[in-house]
């Protein structure tokens, strides 16, 4: 589990072939491999699970840190590939990197499993002077998760919906606010119209949905509608009001 607050922005140093799929060789600021007296869980070791612009990646491979930084390599199968946009990535590229969440962490951001639920694709992004407007739009089977003031995580950062405008196709188009620390630290300021980005949605809407669907999985996903009944159904009987007797 991660929380959605990048640790660095590492870059893509190389990246190949592997079957179906990729591997990838980032470059990086972290603590790597191991070393004799450091706190357990402190250094990136093998098969530790780093997010890589949202997608929870199994590091397979370090190179001690020398003087230009070290690198650690990831595979992406199939569906990471056709599921995200790391397979876009070329050497040379940013990329947001944050470490699993340990016992005990505390969570700024909020609960991000790493596993991304789709594409979305950046409609502007201008300065405002006390924050940065990023526009998103997001495809129909990922609309019906999000709500202002919910979280989402966008290639990895924790942000929250400020607005949202639906479309009549069934997607929507939604807007963050990144402040200029966000910017500071992250690849934000370098997006442009039409760039794609990884989007996860939040962990608890995606739950809630499969929860109140009707048994036996009558309804089709995302057609699920709460009301009175529904409740009762689920075994949510209305309170009894106190009639002072």
């Amino acid at each position: 589990m991660f929380s959605g607050i990048i640790e660095e922005v590492g870059t893509l140093a190389s990246r190949q072939p592997a079957g179906q799929g990729l591997r990838l060789e980032i470059r990086c600021g972290l603590p790597l491999g191991p070393q004799a007296g450091s706190a357990l869980g402190a250094r990136v070791k093998l098969g530790d699970s780093i997010a890589v612009m949202g997608a929870c990646l199994t590091v397979e491979s370090l190179s001690p840190a020398g003087p230009t930084g070290g690198t650690f390599s990831a595979t992406l199968g199939i569906e990471t590939v056709q599921r995200t946009t790391l397979g876009q990535r070329r050497p040379g590229d940013p990329l947001h990197l944050e470490r699993a969440l340990r016992a005990g962490d505390r969570l700024d951001g909020h609960i991000v499993s790493g596993h991304v639920d789709g594409v979305g694709r950046v409609l502007s992004l201008r300065d405002q002077g006390e924050s940065w407007i990023l526009w998103v739009s997001a495809p129909p089977e990922l609309a019906r998760y999000l709500a202002e003031k919910g979280s989402i995580c966008i290639d990895g950062v924790s942000l929250t919906v400020n607005e949202l405008r639906d479309e009549s196709d069934g997607s929507c188009a939604f807007r963050v606010n990144l402040v200029p620390f966000t910017i500071q630290h992250t690849a934000f300021g370098g997006y442009g119209s039409g760039r794609e980005l990884n989007l996860e949605v939040d962990l608890l809407a995606r739950y809630t949905e499969r929860l109140l669907r009707a048994p036996g999985g009558r309804e089709a996903p995302g057609q699920a509608r709460l009301s009175a009944e529904r409740l009762v159904e689920l075994g949510y009987a209305p309170t009894p009001r106190n009639r002072g007797g």
